[in-house]
């Protein structure tokens, strides 16, 4: 559950107590100057009360002041020094016209007047986000002068971005009350731009607070149900984890470590987060029964992980040693799941007290700011670094494409990194899982069109080879530009980011039509005969692509606008909205369930009418409710759906929870035909594909004809789509020796 932090203010009469607030404050960090503090917060407490009533500017608190003082207290835990505690005190008086820089200047100095301006500069983040509603003509050149501008701030003073983190916790914090539009606005800019700023900064408590808050208003319906099946087994957890913290102590008391062992807090969006990209549900989050053991040194991490696996049986692959591969924004710990008492799964984690002062607080853990100076730069520095690209990645892309900036800005503070070198030892910054194909693209868009092969460390490596950290990389060109088609299928894993991608595209883009629309069908139909499905009426699917003809699908294909994949989810819902069509040559429906099996369960019930909403068409996966509609059962839309916000402006009351129910689990069961030369190892190396991509195997027959060195398989798998089965079938083609990879069936051979 989302615990808010109460100020320490003591109010007497109505007023604030502020030499107890001041006290507090001391408690926590140390302040140089308490009576230039104090003086600060009475000149905002007096600044304020001369405010006419009703002129208070900002909708998200009714105070300047108090909030003033939540955020020198949020900052206070960071360990900040008393200037950037200053700054937070007066800061929102500024920002509403009680007073200006130049009067700050006045009365406390250029340095902290600098901190407040450059705070004040960050809020052009929230005109750029709303770009795409707000844009007139001219502005665009103005908006990314204010976000280079906030940029540029933030890299000459780390201390702007926590003072601007301290300033959205408490508007989040303060709109608890507020209207339902306004608390979206401020929890959406708040998730995209400020919790995966505290990420990269390393700021864990705040970014776990800023991303629940979010969660809770953006998606409340998912953040209740999570928070209610917490609560529901929350004595039972607690009763766990004390037994399992009891048995640690002995073990570690019986070998003299020192260590100090607490319950780990449980987050509800990183539960639903690794709820959606697991595809798992509640009850298979290993973290949810969770401690967490803090140790002298990093020998001693080591040695209590060794007590925790020969207490417990270690989960397989569910082991990361943060410690000797730190994550990109400092986070060091050793994390491992096992199954604990009674079988059930624990989540344990393993850190110094260094450790987890980082984790917890980031850059701010190493702060050596020196009072009066503005020059110092300690260890936070190259944790900032990604700013200063983002100001490159703007002017590459030039000051038209407002939404490419915030879309990078964006991305780029949540990705993980991978650092490798040029030939010439130039240092180049990737996303995590690039590939050398994305570094050709990143060094010139010409390089990457002209690209054949790579070397890594002096080795040959496949194109799709994901790039490590310390790797040296060099392109192999070939003398014209030509990319290949299949550098944009996703299933081969080519190209990792989103930038190399679009340069791609674009290439193919500026080819002629006739050449996209024969290159277009020259991939289908490969992948139609891989997947066994025959000749397909494309010309009567063409309106679900908005397009008139099979020609128009085969140029989209050829141009790289339309995936394969996205070919294959129509073929595959036009044959279960209407199998008597008969567009394949056998079936590939959905198993027969149960009548009790339907779509959606409404309130926990199942067999209630429903139907999806034209509007928002969600599928499964997506978060859904369900709204009332008389005559016609409940019809479903998603959670986000501005048609529904209308709709519920005057009945509200007729909104009902819904849940997908287990019929969209469904799988289809396949043959898929592999022929291989055969060698040692060739089993094993397709099965791993198979559980690398979560595909269950439930018959294998393999045969090896010694006459010609050549082995065949016949599996037979289950696989949720076309689409996924199209991809399984591309990643056993990349395997070594594989002659030819395709569905099977008895009758099509």
């Amino acid at each position: 559950m989302v615990k808010v932090r109460d100020v320490h203010t003591q109010i007497e009469d109505g007023a604030v107590d502020l030499q107890h607030w001041l006290q507090g404050l001391q408690g926590k960090v140390e302040i140089s100057d308490p009576e230039g503090l104090l003086a600060i917060a009475e000149l905002s407490l007096s600044l304020e009360q001369q405010t006419p009533d009703g002129k208070n500017l900002w909708a998200e608190s009714a105070s300047s002041f108090h909030t003033g003082l939540e955020m020198a207290e949020i900052l206070a835990d960071l360990h900040v020094d008393t200037d950037c505690i200053k700054a937070a005190v007066i800061y929102r008086a500024v920002r509403e016209g009680q007073t200006t820089l130049s009067e700050v200047v006045a009365i406390a100095g250029e340095d902290i007047a600098n901190l407040i301006d450059g705070v004040l500069q960050m809020a052009a983040i929230s005109a750029v986000m709303n770009a795409d509603k707000r844009m007139v003509l001219g502005q665009s050149s103005n908006q990314l002068e204010n976000l280079r501008r906030m940029l540029v701030a933030m890299v000459d003073d780390v201390r702007v971005a926590l003072i601007k983190l301290a300033e959205r916790t408490c508007a989040i914090r303060a709109v608890k009350d507020a209207p339902q539009e306004k608390r979206e606005k401020v929890a959406k800019e708040v998730f995209d731009v400020y919790a995966p700023l505290a990420h990269r900064l390393g700021i864990g408590h705040i970014k776990w607070e800023l991303e629940d808050l979010s969660f809770r208003y953006l998606q409340p319906h998912a953040y209740k149900k999570i928070a209610r099946l917490l609560d529901e087994k929350r004595l039972d957890r607690e009763d766990y984890i004390t037994t399992v913290i009891d048995k640690l102590e002995q073990s570690l008391t019986s070998v003299d470590i020192e260590g100090d062992i607490s319950g780990r807090a449980k987050h509800i969006f990183s539960i639903w987060r690794k709820m959606k990209r697991k595809r798992i549900d509640f009850y298979q989050i290993y973290d949810v029964r969770a401690v967490r053991v803090l140790v002298p040194d990093i020998r001693d991490c080591y040695a209590v992980l060794g007590i925790v696996h020969n207490l417990w049986q270690h989960i397989p692959k569910e082991f990361d040693d943060y410690i000797a591969a730190p994550k990109e924004n400092g986070y060091r710990s050793l994390h491992t799941a096992v199954l604990g008492p009674d079988g059930k799964v624990l989540e344990v984690q393993i850190r110094t007290q260094d450790m987890h002062d980082e984790a917890e607080l980031g850059v701010c853990a190493h702060w050596r700011y020196k009072e009066g100076t503005t020059k110092s730069r300690e260890s936070y520095e190259d944790k900032i670094t990604w700013l200063r690209q983002v100001l490159e990645w703007q002017e590459e892309l030039g000051d038209t494409d407002v939404s490419s900036v915030v879309s990078q800005f964006s991305e780029d503070i949540i990705e993980e990194r991978v650092y490798v070198f040029t030939p010439e030892g130039h240092v180049v910054d990737l996303s995590q899982g690039a590939t050398p194909l994305d570094f050709a693209y990143h060094v010139h868009t010409e390089v990457g069109h002209s690209c054949r092969g790579a070397k890594v460390n002096g080795r040959i490596v496949p194109l799709n080879y994901k790039l490590k950290t310390g790797e040296q990389v060099a392109i192999i060109k070939g003398n014209e530009e030509s990319p290949s088609r299949d550098w944009l299928n996703p299933s081969l894993g080519y190209l990792g980011t989103a930038r190399a991608r679009a340069k791609a595209i674009h290439w193919f883009k500026r080819q002629d039509r006739t050449q996209n629309i024969a290159d277009g069908k020259a991939i289908l139909d490969k992948e139609f005969h891989r997947l066994d499905v025959g000749k397909v009426d494309l010309d009567s699917l063409s309106e679900s692509f908005s397009v008139k003809s099979a020609e128009d699908i085969y140029a989209a294909v050829g141009a790289g606008d339309l995936r394969v994949g996205q070919v294959l989810n129509v073929i595959q819902s036009a044959i279960e909205s209407e199998p008597e069509q008969g567009v394949l040559p056998f079936d590939l429906r959905k198993p027969q369930v149960n009548k009790s099996d339907t779509d959606f369960t409404v309130d926990g019930v199942s067999n209630i009418l429903t139907n999806i909403a034209g509007c928002c068409k969600p599928v499964p996966g997506d978060d859904v409710i369900g709204y009332v509609s008389y005559g016609r059962g409940v019809t479903v839309h998603r959670y986000d759906c501005a048609e529904l916000k209308r709709l519920v402006e005057t009945n509200r009351e007729r909104l009902v929870e819904v849940n997908w129910s287990k019929r969209n689990d469904s799988v289809y069961s396949v043959e898929v035909y592999i022929k291989a030369y055969d060698r040692q190892g060739l089993l094993m190396d397709v099965t791993s594909v198979m559980m690398h991509e979560k595909v269950n195997v439930t018959a294998v027959n393999t045969s090896s004809d010694h006459s010609s060195g050549t082995a065949t398989m016949l599996l037979k798998v289950e696989v949720p789509s076309l689409e996924k089965l199209g991809d399984l079938l591309g990643k056993i083609n990349q395997l070594p020796n594989i002659v030819e990879v395709k569905r099977y069936h008895p009758s099509g051979g």
